[in-house]
């Protein structure tokens, strides 16, 4: 299936139908090129028609000043549902399900705020044990803001001894014997630093089963691997918007409400202008009257040159689409995992699960010893990857803007690191 010559490799890329897609992204340069960038799952590159679009909405800005309201190219009064019509593919759910505000971690606050109503007897989120800090920082603080203590209020499911991925089945273990007292699972669609990616479907129904909410993290998912959100049937999601979908620095975040949730003008929030129906908002008087789709979580006017980016962005992934990104991506990751396994000068393990389909394109190496001067060690020929505590290097070929020829020179300069 695959070998080890750089002709293999160029073979590769002169028949992937999405090659072009590379032209359209700015890579760093390092030592007179391009750098051989895998930290997608970090940062996405800058798409080359960011520029123009934000020269548009400059332009429109000066031009129509307020108007630009209703009167500019891209009206801003709708501007967050140009972000979240392209979404509806990248996330398998309606855009009545969709809003794009925020960022992650604010709008992971304002979900556990309308979804996680502990009582006497159902108090207890389950997430997993090492989740990204954001995530646990924010269910430690919603827990105390209800009274509670963590200690008592969250459980962790974590790896058992001596391995690094979690099994499916002690989550399932977990979730049958709280039953009684689980009021929500929070989890990351894929682990931060492992890769690995949960199965989210058959978690959300064990958590049904037990009468427990069911929200995920998608930071490593969304634009990484495909999901179906609806059918699923999950309650609800939050994701961010600069890692694998190119949305810029701090880029604007989104959120996934489930249609049964969305639909219920009823159900708690917190509220703001932008939430408020439209046909109503600027009669300006008292009483909040969401809208009843996900939009109705919206709390302030659209980040116009918050989202530009991730809408110049999304313009390619529907050019590409979701179907032919993964089937690129499973074999590019492929064909990196057999590379590093004909590698003998360094150390490392594979961390991510061996199973493609249970994981995205990240694969975490783990050093024993020497993996910071690894690592420094690839900065200096050129490649950029990151590095993790206590011992991960995180290399995530992405594969709107990597090429074959991209994992082949990874492999041919960490081949040769003394």
């Amino acid at each position: 299936m695959f070998d080890l010559s750089w002709a293999f490799a160029e073979e590769q890329d002169q028949k992937d139908t999405l090659k072009n897609y590379r032209n359209q992204f700015y890579f760093p340069q390092r030592n007179g090129k391009d750098a051989i960038y895998f930290c997608g799952n970090s940062l996405g590159l800058q798409p080359k028609n960011v520029q123009p679009a934000v020269m548009q909405e400059l332009e429109d800005w000066q031009q129509c000043a307020v108007e630009g309201y209703w009167g500019a190219r891209n009206p801003w009064l709708y501007y967050q549902q140009y972000c979240s019509r392209p979404m509806v593919e990248i996330v398998g759910a309606s855009q009545e399900e969709l809003t794009v505000m925020n960022t992650l971690t604010v709008n992971l606050h304002l979900m556990m705020m309308t979804f996680y109503k502990p009582t006497k007897e159902k108090f207890k989120i389950l997430m997993e044990a090492g989740a990204f800090p954001s995530d646990q920082y924010a269910v430690e603080t919603q827990v105390k803001l209800h009274g509670l203590d963590p200690a008592t209020a969250i459980i962790e499911v974590a790896p058992r001894e001596g391995e690094f991925l979690i099994r499916e089945e002690d989550i399932f273990e977990i979730i049958d014997q709280e039953s009684s007292s689980l009021a929500l699972i929070l989890l990351g669609g894929i682990n931060y630093y492992t890769g690995q990616l949960f199965n989210m479907q058959s978690i959300t129904k064990a958590a049904h089963r037990a009468g427990a909410v069911v929200g995920f993290d998608l930071a490593h998912v969304v634009g990484n691997v495909p999901v179906k959100l609806h059918d699923w049937e999950v309650d609800f999601a939050v994701w961010c918007s600069y890692k694998y979908l190119n949305g810029g620095p701090g880029a604007v975040g989104g959120a996934f409400i489930h249609e049964r949730h969305a639909r219920d003008r009823n159900r708690p929030r917190l509220g703001g202008w932008w939430g408020n129906e439209e046909t109503i908002r600027f009669k300006m008087e008292k009483g909040f009257e969401p809208k009843n789709r996900a939009e109705g979580w919206q709390i302030s006017t659209a980040q116009v040159f918050n989202m530009v980016a991730l809408k110049a962005s999304l313009e390619l992934f529907e050019s590409a689409g979701m179907a032919a990104l993964r089937d690129k991506s499973i074999r590019l990751t492929n064909y990196l995992e057999f590379l590093l396994k004909h590698i003998e000068n360094i150390k490392f393990e594979i961390i991510t699960p061996k199973n493609c389909k249970e994981r995205g394109a990240q694969l975490s190496l783990l050093f024993h010893d020497r993996g910071k001067d690894i690592q420094q060690k690839m900065t200096d020929a050129g490649i950029i990857v990151d590095w993790r505590e206590p011992g991960v290097i995180r290399v995530s070929p992405a594969p709107l803007y990597n090429s074959y020829g991209d994992v082949f020179h990874f492999y041919e300069i960490i081949a040769n690191i003394a």
